[in-house]
């Protein structure tokens, strides 16, 4: 399996050039997945260092490779940031890249369960080893938390008339496959939109399964600490919940977006945005990266005090 058959990067030039990389510069790729990110940044280093993030077994396999001299892979979840990179002597970097979301591989390897054009087990889990799977929360959560999560993570309408569909269904034998959810949802999705609707339960399931929003809050609370001076953060968010609290966090340090003010009316917060607006792929990258249709990319920096 090649790198560009795992995933293809996104807005790959974007996010190099966001980064503004100094070639003897410590940088953190915080999901490294393909490498495709994190070969690009590699290039631009000289007697610069690259950590990349991965928590996923197929996602390390391919860092295998990468030329161990300027590059450190690392199992873990990038919600533990500070804490590794501690590990490895690191307390201060000058840039570093999140490319949220899953991987084109994760999604095209039936098995792992987050593709709704396969049958396979509910699963979901970016780290396979670790916690409960998709079908845990389908069938142990009650109906008002998945009601919670089905309108909160998948923005559907009808999330309580689809939490009370799915705890029908389960009271009879346990929901155990994407075909066996996808019966579920047929009988309350919108007619012709059904595909739509079965990708927000999707996104739903598995923003809860690994926990998404909680890490990428834990992650964004720690960027100011971990960035020199002038350091760069580099964020592409694929949904308007992860871009919200992106956008929210650059613009405040809050994730509710409040802004907090000195005794000079000078608004207190820890980054500043480089880009007002986020920046979105190109006609030719749409054209040959469908995936790139949704991604935003947001870039900040560490002021001078």
């Amino acid at each position: 399996m090649s790198n560009t058959d795992y995933h293809v990067p996104v807005m790959l030039s974007e996010c190099i050039e966001g980064l503004n990389i100094n070639p003897d510069g410590i940088y953190v790729d915080i999901t490294f997945g393909g490498g495709g990110h994190s070969k690009a940044i590699m290039d631009k280093l000289e007697n610069g260092k690259l950590y990349s993030f991965d928590q996923d077994e197929d996602a390390k396999k391919n860092a295998e490779n990468f030329d161990k001299s300027k590059f450190t892979f690392i199992q873990a979840n990038f919600r533990h940031i500070k804490k590794f990179l501690r590990v490895h002597g690191v307390k201060k970097v000058d840039g570093i890249l999140a490319d949220l979301g899953v991987s084109s591989y994760q999604i095209d390897t039936p098995e792992r369960g987050f593709s709704t054009r396969f049958d396979a087990d509910l699963d979901m889990r970016m780290n396979r080893k670790a916690g409960p799977t998709a079908k845990d929360v389908i069938n142990n959560y009650e109906v008002a938390e998945l009601h919670k999560i089905l309108g909160m993570y998948g923005e559907i309408k009808n999330a309580k008339t689809a939490a009370q569909a799915i705890d029908m269904a389960r009271s009879g034998e346990p929901i155990k496959t994407i075909e066996e959810l996808k019966k579920v949802l047929d009988t309350v999705a919108p007619k012709f939109k059904e595909f739509k609707y079965y990708a927000q339960v999707f996104q739903a399931l598995r923003i809860e399964v690994n926990e998404e929003m909680k890490a990428l809050e834990e992650f964004l609370f720690q960027v100011p600490d971990l960035l020199n001076t002038e350091g760069r953060l580099v964020v592409m968010s694929y949904h308007s919940l992860e871009d919200r609290m992106v956008k929210n966090y650059i613009k405040s340090g809050f994730l509710d977006g409040h802004l907090e003010k000195d005794f000079f009316g000078n608004v207190l917060k820890p980054l500043k945005g480089v880009t007002r607006k986020p920046i979105t792929a190109s006609d030719v990258e749409l054209q040959k990266n469908p995936r790139s249709r949704s991604a935003k990319l947001r870039i900040a920096e560490k002021p001078e005090k």
